[in-house]
């Protein structure tokens, strides 16, 4: 466990130093924050943008508190998926192509334990930095719109994590199998949509599916309640993280020049 924590260590390290801990958490709250803040002053961005008829009346509805932050979900899920697999695409590959992965590997290093590093690492990362800007989301929503009951919010993040994860899994996966880092974000992307656009396409044989993490998420929001399916999809989604670790680690282990 030693060898373990000296490589998180190393992962936290060399965050700081690329500024990921700076960058991401101010781009995810920039990307969420938009949400509350343009929905509440639509009328006024619509009545400004001019080319209105005159004496036209801006009538929005109102939305609740939860359709706001249900909203946020997914905006969140279509560009926030797309930041997380650029920010962890060259973990692995960068330091195969630099060769410092065979001098870290010369020394007494499981597979195993380095692919575990670097996924528990990028996950609190990861995780971090989703639940600062969903949590200031939350504040403005509950500011601009109603309150929002925090029990549907800390659960809804919850569950929206699994999906984050899932994808955080996939990436560092293909990252221990490709090189170069634009294949690696382009089969992850289309990877995750993929699976999304299928489960949204047959959502009666893929309730499982690790992307209803967003609608799950959605209905504990407005309803306070699951979906059917939610137990599989847990179930499934945790099985599958875990082994798409196990499986990048299998994959890792098979090259022997690093």
């Amino acid at each position: 466990m030693s060898t373990f924590f000296t490589l998180f260590k190393k992962e936290w390290l060399e965050a700081w130093r690329d500024r990921k801990l700076i960058w991401l958490p101010v781009v995810l709250c920039l990307l969420t924050v938009s949400q509350p803040i343009s929905t509440y002053f639509m009328p006024e961005i619509l009545d400004m943008a001019g080319n209105l008829p005159e004496g036209t009346i801006i009538d929005i509805p109102v939305p609740s508190g939860e359709e706001v932050l249900a909203g946020t979900l997914s905006q969140f899920g279509m560009i926030g998926t797309a930041i997380f697999v650029l920010s962890v695409m060259g973990v692995v590959s960068n330091e195969r192509n630099s060769g410092s992965l065979s001098l870290l590997m010369a020394r007494p290093v499981e597979p195993f334990e380095y692919i575990a590093s670097k996924w528990a690492a990028q996950a609190l990362i990861f995780l971090l930095s989703f639940a600062l800007s969903y949590g200031l989301a939350y504040y403005y929503t509950n500011l601009l719109f109603n309150q929002v009951d925090f029990y549907r919010f800390i659960t809804s993040l919850g569950v929206y994590s699994l999906w984050i994860l899932f994808t955080l899994s996939i990436t560092l996966l293909l990252g221990t199998i490709m090189k170069k880092n634009g294949g690696i974000a382009g089969m992850s992307i289309i990877a995750v949509a993929g699976l999304s656009i299928i489960s949204s396409l047959f959502p009666k044989f893929m309730g499982w599916s690790p992307s209803n993490a967003q609608s799950q998420a959605g209905s504990m929001l407005m309803t306070g309640k699951w979906e059917d399916s939610f137990g599989l999809m847990m179930s499934v989604s945790i099985a599958l993280i875990i082994g798409l670790v196990i499986l990048a680690s299998f994959a890792f282990k098979k090259y022997e020049i690093y």
